[in-house]
């Protein structure tokens, strides 16, 4: 059973309209920007500063480069001569060798030192004789030669290294081995002082019948 709205059971209420509430801002301040700190103005200074710096450090560098085009120092055995090698049938064995190491300077505007040079010639895993130098200078676009004579004591060969000797001797060709160092530094307009390492490390080979040397590439490379 259905009544009708406007029947006398129906209670009607009238509707009332709620106005609606807006919020008001009662601290319209607390929108307002804080002021910057001076410490975080000074922080930014800074940084702006450092930032710039290195980027101006940069060009310099890179404009130092292309000025003065640098090239590393460079050391290396142009030749050398095998003045004795005597080796007796109780596998006793005598040799001095004449080598000439070069250092050379490429660079045509900077000068460079270099210093604590040490060499060792190594004959079949046997320490012949260690190669040092003073300190000294090579002027800008030229080189220094030092001419090094090594000479052993008696050696005592083992029965594996008498082998080896027979077959160089076989061969008539004879083999040294030359490492070491040497510290170089040379300093470079604006770029500064520039310091490495040389590091050489060679087979050095000879004749036997004549005590010729026979020439190889053997030169340093930078560390």
């Amino acid at each position: 059973m259905f009544l009708p709205i406007n029947s006398p059971n129906v209670l009607s209420t009238p509707a009332r309209l709620l106005p609606i509430m807006m919020q008001s801002d009662k601290h319209p301040k607390d929108h307002e920007p804080e002021p910057t700190h001076p410490l975080r103005w000074c922080a930014t200074f800074i940084f702006s500063v450092l930032a710039v710096g290195v980027i101006i450090a940069g060009v310099v560098v890179f404009l130092g480069y292309l000025v003065y085009h640098p090239t590393i120092p460079i050391i290396s055995v142009v030749d050398a001569h095998l003045n004795l090698f005597q080796y007796d049938l109780a596998g006793v064995l005598v040799t001095q060798v004449m080598i000439v190491v070069r250092t050379e300077n490429d660079n045509t505007r900077a000068h460079a030192s270099l210093s604590d040079m040490k060499l060792t010639l190594i004959f079949d895993g046997i320490e012949i004789a260690k190669l040092v130098a003073e300190p000294y200078e090579v002027s800008k676009n030229s080189s220094v030669d030092f001419n090094f004579v090594a000479t052993s004591d008696s050696i005592p060969l083992n029965q594996e290294q008498m082998k080896d000797v027979d077959a160089y001797l076989n061969e008539d060709e004879i083999r040294f081995d030359l490492k070491g160092n040497v510290r170089a530094r040379w300093r470079v307009g604006i770029l500064g002082s520039i310091k490495f390492r040389c590091h050489l490390e060679c087979q050095l080979r000879f004749h036997k019948s004549s005590g010729d040397y026979i020439p190889r590439r053997c030169t340093s490379k930078a560390k």
